[in-house]
């Protein structure tokens, strides 16, 4: 039912926009765009949109997701439906999910996507009101419009579209004429790093000076986050009552990139360098091993029980994606990965049909009970269409895409820097306009090695800036066979020569077992950029039916209350690293790719309190009871799980 009315809306929109549909084959890249006087330079410049295309199980990843919630979830949720204030309707004009479907629209050349996403575009671009104003008339929030800027500038990237920035010229001088009388408010005032990206993105093509005093407007009348966390005063977990839009978890996770941007209008170093104490901050206080800082929805504490929104997971991910072009910092970059491949999948179901509001990393149980949030519902971590509130359920869809995007950017010296790393061919230009392509083939992060084979249009030189992730000791990098010195973690390797077609880098990350220590002194197992956690058995039990999908719960089937046993080094004894074939659904329990096999024994006095684990007996523990070997898979993987474990006693 839901296919064949996409193919019709298809057939549809392909007769009546047939020149906006009619490249349905790559389009070429369009050129990086870098900062233009008076602004500093970046580290690095993101590549357009249409420069990486994802392959292997990168790829298998995106096409799960559109052929999940983000294909088809206009066809049946009410907030998406022909009604909705973004198509001129009357019904919600707040909350939508173009922000991640446009570019994966793009990414996978999907034309049921392209149509979908071109539909909602082409209101915005058609509907500019005399004075400038854009979006539905209901909207009093400059919010929701921010949003809508960041898809046309990913769109007009993809597409070429000639009306984008004229639209957004005439959009931001009508903001700039009714910024005094209508200042920012509630949730523009703590998010206007959005919008000043957006004008960046504009002004570093037109050269008008008005919008970077528009920029300044933002600022002015926008939080100041730089303050906030100059002299932080939420230490662990907030109280209903200290609870607000300055501890509010997604309204941080967009933070902190706001300053690093602002910093580009103002000229002051330490505001680009702003996230640095606002990153020490929060992890002082609320980081979780999954490498986000905890908020259920506001700032949570360290206890790995409680959660995480997904909004601020992928919020974060963009945020990072930005700050590394802006600060080139490998740190900033791990962190980047480490949620990707570990917060970001773990939140969603394998078949990406259903998600969950707030994900917690010692997960046991997935119900409906009035677990420790600080202000969230009782479904909160349940799987399903929209549970606690729909935001995520419109916002979730940018995750994998944004990443897919950001895997390559451009250096200030016409080269490229791998930034992350995953299966792609990036396609680009270098050394003043030479066409290259380079493929990477890897299994990475499931396995520890990168290969990438470069082709220029002819011999040229530039540089290749790859990065060296922090925990990869002893990292090699051999070109054509040869080790190139100087190989650093925590840095990024730099090779600038004269490239030939066929060239080859080879990148091996050894990818030892380690042990970290975390709340009351508990052990976490880390392998490479993903985080380990206890495969617990699985009972996936429909609750409510909605349309296609469905609200689940999830309930254990096997033991969860295990310790471990560390070695005199602190390091867990006698694992064993199982590889298995990378299959189509890698961050599922059945579909995991590797898997550590271990020692450890059952803590019964640990038990459940309202629905959680309870809080982690502090380490070290005695237990009695026989050692047993347990299975640990990627976080990503477990949707039920144990991450942060009670180190045992020494007997």
């Amino acid at each position: 039912m839901h296919k064949a009315g996409a193919g019709r809306w298809t057939a549809v929109v392909a007769v009546c926009c047939g020149v906006l549909l009619g490249a349905q084959r790559p389009l070429p890249p369009t050129s990086v765009v870098k900062n233009r006087a008076p602004l500093p330079g970046n580290a690095f410049y993101p590549l357009p949109l249409t420069s990486i295309e994802p392959q292997g199980w990168l790829r298998r990843q995106l096409e799960t997701q559109a052929a999940g919630l983000t294909g088809h979830l206009d066809e049946f949720w009410p907030d998406l439906g022909a009604n909705s204030g973004w198509l001129g309707g009357n019904g919600e004009s707040w909350e939508r999910y173009l922000d991640g479907l446009l570019p994966l629209a793009y990414e996978l050349q999907d034309a049921t996507l392209l149509a979908k996403a071109r539909r909602w575009v082409e209101w915005t671009l058609s509907h500019q009101r005399p004075d400038g104003a854009i979006g539905p008339l209901r909207n009093t929030d400059w919010w929701p419009n921010m949003v809508m800027l960041k898809v046309l500038t990913q769109y007009q990237e993809a597409s070429g579209d000639a009306r984008v920035i004229p639209l957004m010229t005439r959009y931001f001088q009508y903001q700039a004429q009714r910024m005094a009388a209508q200042p920012l408010h509630e949730w523009a005032a703590y998010r206007w790093g959005d919008e000043v990206l957006s004008i960046l993105w504009l002004y570093n093509r037109t050269g008008a000076p008005w919008l970077l005093d528009l920029a300044r407007q933002l600022h002015d009348q926008g939080y100041d986050w730089k303050a906030q966390f100059a002299h932080f005063a939420y230490p662990g977990k907030v109280s209903k009552a200290q609870a607000g839009l300055p501890t509010h978890g997604v309204n941080n996770a967009m933070a902190l990139k706001t300053f690093a941007l602002w910093g580009l209008v103002s000229g002051d170093a330490s505001d680009r360098r702003a996230v640095y104490p606002m990153l020490a901050a929060l992890d002082k206080n609320d980081l979780q091993p999954n490498g986000m800082d905890s908020a259920d929805e506001h700032y949570a504490g360290a206890d790995p029980s409680q959660g995480v929104e997904l909004c601020a997971v992928v919020e974060a991910m963009f945020s990072l994606e930005q700050l590394e072009a802006n600060l080139g910092d490998p740190v900033l970059a791990d962190r980047l990965e480490r949620i990707a491949y570990n917060a970001l999948p773990a939140t969603l179901s394998g078949d990406m049909w259903s998600h969950q509001y707030d994900q917690q990393p010692n997960q046991v149980m997935c119900s409906v009970a009035p677990r420790s949030w600080v202000s969230n519902g009782p479904d909160s971590n349940l799987f399903g269409l929209e549970p606690n509130f729909g935001c995520c359920t419109a916002n979730l869809h940018q995750g994998w895409p944004k990443f897919a995007a950001s895997l390559w950017m451009a250096t200030p010296d016409d080269g490229l820097a791998a930034v992350a790393y995953a299966p792609n061919t990036v396609r680009g230009s270098v050394a003043g306009g030479v066409a290259v392509r380079i493929t990477e083939a890897t299994a990475y992060p499931f396995r520890d090695s990168v290969m990438l084979t470069v082709v220029p249009a002819r011999a040229v030189v530039f540089p290749l800036q790859l990065r060296i992730p922090g925990w990869a000791r002893g990292a090699e990098v051999k070109l054509n066979g040869v080790p190139v010195p100087r190989v650093e973690p925590g840095a990024y390797l730099r090779i600038a020569r004269r490239w030939r077609a066929g060239d080859r880098v080879v990148l091996r990350f050894p990818m030892t077992v380690r042990t970290t220590r975390w709340f009351r002194n508990s052990a976490v197992v880390e392998r490479g950029p993903l985080v380990y956690a206890l495969k617990i058995g699985e009972a996936w039990n429909r609750l409510r039916v909605h349309g296609p999908t469905a609200d689940w719960e999830v309930l254990p089937t096997s033991a969860w209350n295990y310790g471990l046993q560390l070695n005199a080094a602190g390091r867990v004894a006698d694992v064993h690293v199982v590889e298995t074939k990378l299959g189509a659904c890698p961050f599922s329990p059945a579909g995991a790719p590797v898997a550590l096999q271990l020692r450890a024994r059952r803590i019964p006095q640990w038990t459940l309190v309202a629905g959680s684990a309870g809080t982690l007996p502090p380490s070290p523990v005695v237990s009695h009871e026989p050692a047993q070997t347990v299975t640990l898979i990627p976080y990503g993987a477990a949707k039920l799980r144990i991450t942060a474990f009670p180190v045992l006693a020494v007997p």
